[in-house]
């Protein structure tokens, strides 16, 4: 393990190595990506759409950009969808009817594998043999159908987790529930078909040889990337304040995603009641947003927030507002004080980096990839725990020096440079043709 930990070490440094493989083949020409649950083309921050739809719209995007073309299979939400629709110059997304368009809620969808599988075969038979170099399938639904693809196209498969059922099993929040056994033996045979496994962070890349016992030599460290002509600190915190008809001298702290349990933006609202209980002279100063819709879990009781600012207390303070775009995204982020990410379970925090690229430092629970994505003490803070008064802490902090703000997210926005989707694009490049060699090399073995 040891040896391991020295690999992920140098591997997940700001400009990953490239792999200088001696009779490498050539690059992959076309790849199929396949994300079942969840479309390219929905809006982040509701339902099942988050950051995994960001990171497969940006990395596709920049694939294309680099010579790789994409075709990304989804599942059908609506009867009325194309069956194709350009998204980029060589990204393609393919919706594939699989089950009822509306309705269908993500725990229904393994029984629908069958279904999007003979959709993704009918799409590939009408193609040359070899138009597909290569699948790289998200989440572990989509793995499932990608193991088959793979095999039945003679291609390796690379996958990426994003989330891992042990891994969020092992830190619910009270009253969530756990992922079922069910997912758990899918995970363990993708890991284990897998020709590489991509992991956001070193502690990803270590939990999926601790839990799923996944060869080393396979796991490939890959940071998420952030748009960096998107969420920059553009015309500045005072400026996006006017445009959102935010006070100028408020204290700001944002959330900003899908509300589920997971998430804990219940842990801001208790956070923010304990604030104002020590130091109620706050209150006309301080605004809440909280900018996202419910999600998972968190579908069941979609009011439970709202109740529990009305029960805390601090109706007044918080404000919500539904999911928004991306450009509309970025001006919250410049215009918080701070973003507020209290997550149970996160595998890289993609908010995180967006928030920081616009300027605007985070805190957040020092848990998952949160630890990679913010610098605590330089970019923003990190809470070991959930615990409201820890979180209150800080909050006063920033209410007493509002020059922090503007401190750490100088800072922020430095470190947020390093993680650029053109970089990220680059170094997924290189696993897909380590993916190509391993294979090719695995094929001749096999043949003699």
């Amino acid at each position: 393990m040891s040896q391991y930990v020295t690999r992920l070490g140098r591997l997940s440094s700001a400009s990953p190595a490239r792999l200088r493989l001696p009779g490498a083949p050539r690059r992959p020409r076309r790849v199929a990506m396949l994300s079942v649950h969840t479309s390219p083309l929905h809006q982040p921050g509701t339902g099942d759409a988050g950051g995994m739809n960001v990171y497969i719209v940006e990395l596709a995007r920049r694939l294309a950009a680099q010579g790789v073309e994409v075709e990304i299979f989804t599942r059908a939400t609506s009867a009325s969808l194309p069956p194709a629709v350009e998204l980029a110059p060589g990204v393609l997304v393919r919706h594939v009817d699989a089950g009822p368009y509306e309705g269908l809620a993500k725990e229904d969808l393994p029984a629908q594998l069958c279904a999007f599988t003979h959709g993704v075969m009918q799409a590939w038979a009408g193609n040359r043999p070899g138009h597909y170099d290569l699948v790289h399938s998200h989440y572990w639904l989509s793995g499932h159908v990608g193991w088959l693809a793979a095999q039945r196209w003679g291609v390796p498969l690379v996958h990426a987790m994003h989330t891992m059922a042990k891994v969020k099993n092992a830190s619910l929040a009270a009253g969530d529930t756990p992922e079922p056994p069910a997912r758990v033996i899918g995970e363990t045979q993708i890991v284990d078909a897998a020709d590489r496994l991509i992991a956001n962070t070193a502690d990803e890349a270590a939990d999926l040889v601790r839990h799923y016992e996944a060869d080393p030599l396979k796991v490939e460290i890959v940071h998420p990337g952030v748009n960096l002509d998107r969420f920059r600190p553009a015309d500045g915190r005072a400026a996006a304040r006017a445009r959102l008809g935010l006070p100028q001298d408020a204290l700001i702290p944002l959330f900003a995603g899908r509300i589920q349990p997971l998430k804990a933006p219940d842990v801001l609202l208790r956070a923010v009641a304990v604030l104002l209980e020590r130091r109620p002279e706050l209150r006309p100063r301080l605004v809440v947003p909280v900018v996202g819709g419910p999600s998972g879990s968190g579908l069941a009781k979609p009011e439970r927030l709202q109740k529990l600012s009305a029960r805390l207390g601090i109706g007044d303070v918080v404000r919500f507002h539904p999911p928004v775009g991306q450009d509309r995204l970025a001006d919250w982020f410049r215009a918080a004080s701070l973003l507020v990410m209290p997550s149970y379970s996160e595998s890289f925090g993609l908010v995180a980096i967006e928030a920081q690229a616009t300027g605007t430092p985070v805190l957040a629970a020092a848990v998952g990839g949160l630890p990679v994505a913010v610098r605590d003490g330089e970019t923003g803070c990190l809470v070991r725990g959930h615990d409201p008064a820890d979180y209150a802490d800080v909050l006063g902090r920033f209410a007493d020096d509002p020059s922090l703000t503007d401190r750490l997210g100088a800072n922020a926005a430095r470190h947020a440079q390093g993680f650029g989707w053109d970089r990220a694009a680059s170094a997924t490049t290189d696993v897909y043709t380590a993916a190509l060699h391993a294979h090719r090399r695995r094929v001749r073995s096999a043949h003699g």
